[in-house]
């Protein structure tokens, strides 16, 4: 029996898009980058940028 896709049927207007961040993060003790990913509402991507 077939599986039914049910994220087809949900209402796109409806729905909040998202969008990952990722930010290089340096630290001060060995110099280092490490990554830090967030999901944030697309609005906000700038603000969150920002800090």
């Amino acid at each position: 029996m077939a599986k039914k896709v049910v994220a087809g049927y949900r209402d796109k207007a409806a729905a909040k898009s998202y969008a990952k961040v990722i930010k290089a993060i340096k630290s001060p003790k060995t110099g280092a980058y490490t990554f830090k990913e967030e999901m944030v509402l697309a609005d906000n991507v700038q603000e969150k940028l920002k800090n």
